[in-house]
């Protein structure tokens, strides 16, 4: 699957012009959109849009699968471009995520040519839909959010408009992303300020904005909203997100089977209920709360590691290629990444966050470092190699070396730290 066959390592072009959205196959997109979310009864709430005409500039929540499809269902009857990972090219063909109107981009790497072809999308009055956090939500509160996206809405000279979606996370957790919960999506699209207001407003004021709206919290929505979640298997993958247990402290020995969480060390045992709680007898325990606990106790931890790892690249729209084994280091200031008789370094001050997956196409847990030219896909055996908490490792190191607070010091609802 996605297999690279020749082993080619071109690197993708990355600074090639978008085309628009090929008008044959929008009628597929909004029809499959609509089918694919309509199981969830999605509801979409448009303000302050009246009178307003592409382009304009969407950034939206990004909490699961979902979101793909409810996007382009937001934006109807228009057309839009859409800032993608490239591994979406390698997945779905070059010529159908072109066709799509898809613009590529590595995860977590600043690229002035995405910002370029974003600039030519707009110009050819066609809207451009961002996902800022880059990743899907790890426990249901907001990912990293780019410090610099007021800065970008000023770059991009039209209206911004935010795209608000409740429900993706709950009904794809990503710990769990293979089995469905039937859960009501919810969706509002706002434009906040108009091509005139941007101009007028400081990129520091546009970013505050931008990050209040952005800010979410799935467990206390589907409290405040009386959301029941009655599957039998509710609670497989937590462990991967909830990796310490809350009663030991002890980390990478967690558990999780049908609706329970459980600690291998020392017995502790939480039931997720119905409404989104971990229960036990000591009391209930907000998601989102220990997730932001668990990172304060890495953070209070932070000691270089090296892991022997198993890496494939890809490096173009082609697939993946096998590098074999090597070894990965997390320092103070880089992870350093030896394989195929190659040093490949990764300094923490130009990386905000660090991509994280739980699953990654049924092979495990891994971590994406990428380069302009090239990603890595990392995996390893060892119990120490934790995506979650390499990840709050990263973005410390990064909040260090760029001199601002840590991640837990932002105060975004026991979230992630505010990458495009």
């Amino acid at each position: 699957m996605l297999k690279n066959k020749r082993g080619d390592m071109t690197p993708y072009n990355m600074s090639r012009k978008p085309a628009k959205q090929n008008p044959l196959l929008m009628p597929l997109i909004w029809g499959g959109s609509y089918l694919m979310t309509r199981p969830f009864h999605l509801k979409i709430e448009k303000r302050n849009l009246t009178g307003l005409k592409p382009p304009y500039l969407v950034l939206s929540t990004h909490q699961g699968f979902s979101d793909y499809y409810i996007a382009p269902l937001a934006m109807f009857p228009h057309r839009a471009a859409y800032v993608s990972d490239l591994e979406g090219f390698a997945a779905f063909g070059d010529g159908l995520y072109r066709g799509l109107g898809c613009i590529p981009k590595r995860r977590y790497v600043s690229d002035i040519s995405v910002v370029r072809n974003m600039r030519h999308a707009l110009a050819n009055r066609q809207s451009v839909v961002v996902f800022p956090e880059s990743r899907h939500s790890n426990v249901g509160t907001t990912a990293n959010l780019p410090h610099n996206l007021g800065k970008l809405a000023k770059i991009m000279g039209v209206p911004l408009v935010i795209l608000r979606v409740n429900g993706s996370y709950l009904a794809n957790p990503f710990w769990d992303e293979e089995h469905t919960r039937k859960v009501p999506l919810r969706a509002s699209m706002e434009c906040i300020f108009t091509a005139e207001e941007i101009q007028k407003r400081s990129s520091e004021e546009i970013q505050l904005q931008i990050e209040r709206r952005l800010t979410y919290d799935e467990y206390r929505y589907q409290q405040e909203n009386g959301i029941l979640i009655t599957g039998g298997k509710r609670a497989r993958g937590l462990h991967k997100a909830l990796y310490r247990c809350k009663s030991c402290g002890v980390k990478y020995h967690m558990e999780s089977a049908r609706t329970t969480l459980r600690c291998q060390k020392c017995g502790a045992q939480w039931e997720l209920s119905q409404d989104g709680w971990l229960v036990n007898a000591d009391g209930k325990i907000h998601i989102p709360s220990w997730y932001a606990w668990e990172r304060d106790m890495a953070l209070e931890e932070i000691e270089p590691m090296i892991f022997q790892v198993s890496v494939e690249a890809l490096p173009n729209h082609k697939g993946f290629v096998p590098l074999g084994q090597g070894s990965l280091q997390l320092d103070f200031d880089r992870f350093t990444l030896m394989v195929a008789g190659r040093t490949l370094e990764f300094p923490h001050k130009i990386r905000e966050s660090v991509q994280t997956e739980y699953n990654y196409r049924s092979r495990g847990m891994c971590i994406v470092l990428s380069t302009w030219d090239c990603s890595y896909y990392i995996y390893s055996d060892d119990i120490r190699f934790q995506p979650t908490e390499i990840q709050f490792m990263g973005e410390y190191f990064y909040s260090v070396a760029r001199g601002i607070f840590p991640p837990s010091a932002r105060g975004l609802s026991a979230a992630d730290s505010p990458c495009l």
